[in-house]
């Protein structure tokens, strides 16, 4: 059981939506769950995913939209203060 797990999990990770359009930084393309919408323009017949998200859909739109949706919803506050303008100077470490 444990190694369908890591399989379908690796899957899910090589084609994920949400780290796809956090990579990308396309100035205008939508921030707040831009995973799960990416997922669902590609469901729904979108034309032109690398103009409006800056970055191409997956393969499997179906398959990743649970797991695009689970981590859009835990960088949820992260997503609304980019898009109110906060943004953090993090630096240091031990």
């Amino acid at each position: 059981m444990n190694k369908l797990l890591v399989i379908g999990l690796a899957l899910l990770m090589s084609g994920c939506a949400t780290a796809r359009t956090l990579d990308a930084a396309k100035p205008g393309a939508p921030v707040v769950y831009s995973g799960t919408r990416l997922d669902l323009y590609a469901m729904n017949g979108g034309c032109c995913a690398m103009d409006r998200f800056g970055a191409e859909a997956p393969s499997n739109p179906g398959v990743d939209l649970p797991g695009s949706a689970l981590l859009d919803t835990l960088l949820l506050p992260l997503s609304l203060l980019t898009v109110i303008g906060v943004s953090f100077q993090a630096t240091g470490g031990l």
